[in-house]
C-alpha cells in the first residue's frame, strides 16, 4: 500500500473516532428583560416560539425602572420590553438600544381592584370618595416615583382630583405584581393595577376601570439592546411583533399594535 492511501485511511479513521466533522454549536437562547405585568403572556409567547424549534428565551421579569437601570449598569441581555415609553427613552438617550428595532408593542388599561371577597363599590369619576372607601386601610400601587404602573395611577388619581385623599395612605410596592399581591392577600382594601393583572389573579375583583382620558395611553415598547450579538434575540423580537404572537397577548387581555 502506498503512503497516500494509508494517510487517507488514517484520517478517515480519526474522523470517525472523533464523531465526524465538527458540529455547529446550537443557537443560544435570547435573554429578555420584561415588565412584571407580562409574566403569563410573554411566557406563553416564549413557549409558542420554542415549539417552532428555537431555544426558549430566558426571561427576567421586574419593574421596568429596575430593568432599565440593570441595562444601564451593563447587564447582558438581548431585548427589553418596558411598560412605558419613558424607561425606553431613558435607554435610548444613553445609546443602549438599537434605534431601528424599537416598536410599540402592546397596550393596557388601568383598574381599581379589591379582594375578591370585598363588597366595596366605588364609581371611578372626578372627586370620587376613595379616601372614605379606604378607611384606615391603604391603597396598594407600584412605586409612583419610578414604576410605570404607579406613575399611571398617580396621574389618573390626580386628574380625577382624588390624589390628595390617598397620598398619605399608600402601600408602595416594588412593581405592579407586588401591589396586586397585597390586595389578593387582603392586606390592603384597594389597589391600582393593570387590567391584565386583575385577569391573572382570581383572588381580586375589578371595582372599576379608570377612564382612558385620565392618564397617558399605556403602551409597551419593545427594542433590541445595542450590545446584543445573538441573532436569536432579533428573531424573537420579530416573532413578538407577528400576528401569531399578537394573538397570544390578546388572549391575556392586552391590546396589540
Amino acid at each position: 500500500m502506498t503512503l497516500r492511501p494509508l494517510v487517507s485511511r488514517l484520517l478517515l479513521l480519526l474522523a470517525l473516532l472523533s464523531g465526524g466533522p465538527a458540529l455547529a454549536a446550537p443557537p443560544s437562547p435570547p435573554v429578555v428583560l420584561a415588565a412584571a405585568s407580562l409574566q403569563e403572556s410573554l411566557s406563553a409567547a416564549a413557549d409558542v416560539w420554542a415549539r417552532t424549534g428555537h431555544p426558549r428565551p430566558v426571561i427576567s421579569f421586574a419593574a421596568s425602572s429596575a430593568l432599565a437601570r440593570q441595562v444601564q449598569a451593563g447587564a447582558p441581555a438581548d431585548l427589553f420590553v418596558s411598560a412605558d415609553e419613558e424607561w425606553m427613552d431613558f435607554l435610548a438617550k444613553a445609546g443602549l438600544i438599537a434605534p431601528a428595532s424599537r416598536a410599540e408593542f402592546l397596550t393596557n388599561r388601568l383598574v381599581l381592584v379589591a379582594p375578591a371577597t370585598s363588597r366595596l363599590r366605588l364609581n371611578i369619576a372626578p372627586r370620587m370618595a376613595i379616601g372614605a372607601a379606604l378607611g384606615s386601610g391603604r391603597l396598594a400601587l407600584a412605586d409612583p416615583d419610578s414604576v410605570p404602573a404607579g406613575r399611571y395611577a398617580r396621574e389618573a388619581l390626580t386628574r380625577l382630583g382624588a390624589w390628595p385623599q390617598v397620598a398619605g395612605k399608600l402601600a408602595r410596592a416594588e412593581n405592579v405584581r407586588a401591589a396586586l399581591a397585597l390586595v389578593a392577600r387582603g392586606e390592603t382594601p384597594l389597589g391600582v393595577v393593570y387590567a391584565t393583572d386583575a385577569l391573572a389573579e382570581p383572588r381580586v375583583r375589578v371595582v372599576g376601570l379608570f377612564p382612558a382620558g385620565s392618564h397617558r395611553p399605556i403602551t409597551y415598547p419593545l427594542a433590541r439592546l445595542a450590545g446584543s450579538t445573538n441573532p436569536e434575540g432579533e428573531a424573537f423580537r420579530r416573532f413578538l411583533l407577528s400576528p401569531a404572537a399578537r394573538a397570544v397577548f390578546r388572549r391575556y387581555g392586552f391590546g396589540t399594535r
